[in-house]
């Protein structure tokens, strides 16, 4: 199990450094070996996981002393997420490399060697970070992808880009300064880095990890008041803005906070309600700012930060007592990757076709692109939490939990309220869009738009079935 979860984990390293090496024609087909050798990886260290009785193994790598630096921790959550970082990355590598070519409408441009290395180092810090059982293993990971979100999002180079890439830097930065007093809080007061030395800490010091970690997580996943830099960081390429807006770089925020959650045990009351406090304004506040969003991209960065408030919600209320908010929680971070990842590459289906991703220019895609109009109507399906997709059933066990625990909390119940409020208003608006952008004759730049690239095309496939059944995937592996 050890040397599986060391392979997951370098691979893409190792990956990034041919790729960068190697001829540029060559570049996009040797990340994609490398991602997918990475993904096999991570599906048999899942199975290896489960052959041995799926029991959790804590795994040292690293230590001075008796002081573990680095390790990994296997279990259901770690080998759950990890798949969807891995998996998904080796689904944008494919997708990339029919996006990034001469045809793209939009932004005409070949795909360069460093693109693809850049990827492949996120796909493999975005491991370590899943895997690491440590608060130092995680706080390296989590700059490392600060980074790499640097590298990405100024790909294009223009001073928009650049300028929205240090912002994203500056912005996930201060957050980290949280991971860093956590993690030299939980060193003085247990001589440990190790997560699971959380369960000891008392009084101040629990608050101040807790805090720390909490405030970092609000950082990576653009939660107020951090959350500035997600719709600037739209200026990426597409398929960078699926994986590390969707998919990976905003899910480390939740998913540090998860594992604090997991380790730590009892969390004080005072971080609950911290959390479920600034995840309804962030609720709120997202909702109301995609409302006057016209371009695709910056209607799903809102989005994101409003779905990403929901987790946050969905964790807080765990930590008040509700084992099924928090096992809701680990779901949705799994289906909203899917959902939301088909979301932004049918942004980028459109876009490449019609040069244009801006929503009143769009009408009539499902008669020139029918794969891009059903993937929008999925999409939007999913994300709102409509039966049988997998967004209702990330978001029907935390309601459950939420109205349950407001019997003993009555301070639960108006959030609740407002948050199926906020649900049903999302789904209105995303219903909208899909009667002004997908039925009708279409519109002249849609009356145009180029075929699809067979590479995208599988890409949008794989990501509709997955948003209809990731959620049966999560819940038969948590159990």
């Amino acid at each position: 199990m050890e040397t599986l979860a060391l392979t997951t984990l370098l691979l893409p390293f190792i990956g990034a450094l041919v790729v960068s090496l190697c001829p540029r024609n060559t570049a996009p087909r040797m990340a994609v070996i490398f991602a997918l050798l990475s993904t096999l990886a991570t599906v048999l260290l899942a199975w290896r996981f489960y052959q041995a009785g799926s029991e959790t193994a804590d795994l040292p790598l690293l230590a001075v002393g008796q002081v573990v630096l680095f390790g990994l921790l296997v279990d259901r959550i770690s080998t759950l997420i990890l798949f969807v970082v891995v998996f998904l990355g080796l689904l944008v590598a494919v997708y990339s490399t029919g996006y990034l070519t001469r045809g793209n409408r939009e932004h005409p441009h070949d795909g360069s060697n460093r693109y693809y290395a850049f990827l492949l180092v996120f796909i493999g810090a975005m491991s370590g970070l899943v895997l690491s059982s440590t608060l130092l293993g995680q706080l390296l990971f989590f700059e490392i992808t600060g980074g790499c979100s640097w590298a990405l999002i100024s790909y294009y180079q223009s001073e928009k880009s650049q300028r929205a890439a240090m912002k994203a830097l500056l912005i996930t930065h201060v957050g980290s300064l949280g991971l860093y007093l956590a993690a030299a809080t939980l060193f003085l007061n247990t001589h440990t880095f190790s997560l699971s030395a959380i369960s000891q800490l008392q009084g101040p010091a629990a608050y101040l990890v807790y805090g720390g970690i909490l405030f970092a997580a609000w950082g990576k996943s653009a939660q107020l008041p951090l959350q500035a830099w997600l719709p600037d960081a739209m200026e990426a390429p597409t398929p960078v803005s699926a994986y590390l807006h969707a998919a990976s770089m905003v899910k480390v925020g939740v998913y540090i906070f998860a594992r604090a959650i997991a380790e730590g045990g009892q969390v004080p009351h005072l971080i609950s309600w911290i959390g479920v406090g600034m995840a309804t304004l962030t609720l709120v506040y997202g909702f109301l700012m995609y409302l006057p969003q016209k371009d695709m991209k910056r209607l799903l960065a809102w989005s994101t930060i409003s779905q990403l408030a929901w987790i946050f919600l969905a964790l807080s209320i765990s930590t008040l007592g509700s084992p099924l908010a928090f096992k809701a929680g680990i779901v949705y971070i799994f289906n909203h990757a899917f959902a939301k990842s088909l979301f932004f590459l049918v942004a980028g289906a459109v876009s490449y076709s019609c040069g244009t991703r801006l929503m009143p220019r769009l009408r009539g895609v499902m008669r020139t692109l029918p794969l891009a109009g059903i993937g929008f109507c999925i999409a939007a399906l999913a994300i709102t939490g409509v039966p049988p997709f997998n967004g209702f059933f990330s978001k029907f066990p935390l309601f459950a939990a939420g109205f349950s625990l407001s019997s003993d909390y009555p301070l639960l119940l108006p959030v609740m309220i407002l948050a199926l409020v906020e649900s049903v208003a999302s789904f209105g608006w995303f219903i909208y869009w899909f009667g002004r952008v997908v039925p009708g004759e279409p519109s002249e730049e849609v009356a145009q738009a180029a075929p699809l690239p067979y590479a995208m095309k599988l890409v949008l496939v794989i990501l509709m079935v997955m948003s209809l059944c990731s959620s049966v995937i999560a819940a038969a592996w948590l159990g």
